[in-house]
């Protein structure tokens, strides 16, 4: 990535994560709207939705900025050795200003004040642990395919987690900061009240760091780009 310049790298960064807070906010307005009041109807419209835009944002992302859209993996991948330490705070910045105008325009779409503050509070033990097990494996799944030489899998790998995560987690799996300030800016389906939101971002680091330790003693060692070219055309992949 660091061959692309740093202002490339960092409007696909803020470009692709206000898209992403946009589909989740504005997905889960619409799945609301139509469900007749019905929560699994309408979270399984988020969910579909979300994983969908996910998985075509990575793809086409990726090869500019490394697809972050998440403070989270940003540390992880400089901690690694991926994104260069000092890109690391031009990335959450743009990251959490993207995820906040994806907000904005998603309640602009639907016909709501620009900023509707959310009041949906999710707080609680189960909740936190929620989070803190969505982000470990969001980040296991990322950097397990990287460092084993499975790039080319991530893209659909993320969108199949987190779709299983928005069910299988208390929290919905925001596992994401710049997401998870980004949603408190929408009184909506999957908003959270700014008082919330610090616990969840410490959930979420929580996990983070337990992941990283966890990724580092299952993948030791990257695979270099000869090996994963040759794990990338082993015929079950094909």
């Amino acid at each position: 990535m660091t061959s692309v310049s740093l202002g490339r790298r960092l409007l696909a960064e803020g470009l692709g994560t206000a898209i992403l807070v946009a589909a989740v906010v504005g997905s889960g307005i619409m799945g609301e709207s139509l469900a007749g009041g019905n929560v699994a109807l309408a979270l399984l419209a988020n969910t579909a939705a979300t994983a969908g835009v996910l998985f075509a944002l990575i793809a086409t992302l990726g090869p500019v900025s490394g697809a972050h859209f998440n403070p989270l993996v940003t540390l992880a991948d400089a901690w690694f050795g991926g994104t260069p330490r000092r890109d690391v705070v031009p990335y959450i910045v743009v990251q959490i200003v993207g995820a906040c105008v994806g907000a904005i325009l998603a309640n602009l779409m639907f016909g709501l004040a620009a900023i509707t503050v959310s009041t949906h509070e999710r707080t609680g033990a189960g909740i936190w642990l929620s989070e803190a097990v969505a982000a470990l494996g969001l980040l296991l799944v990322i950097f397990g395919l990287v460092r084993s030489g499975r790039s080319t899998w991530v893209a659909a790998a993320v969108a199949c987690y987190i779709a299983g995560a928005y069910w299988f987690t208390a929290s919905t799996s925001f596992a994401n900061p710049a997401v998870t300030i980004g949603r408190s800016l929408s009184d909506t389906f999957t908003g959270i009240a700014p008082a919330s939101v610090p616990a969840f971002i410490v959930a979420q680091f929580i996990g983070a760091v337990v992941a990283v330790v966890l990724v580092t003693a299952l993948w030791p060692h990257p695979a270099d780009r000869e090996t994963a070219a040759a794990i990338d055309i082993q015929p079950e992949d094909r």
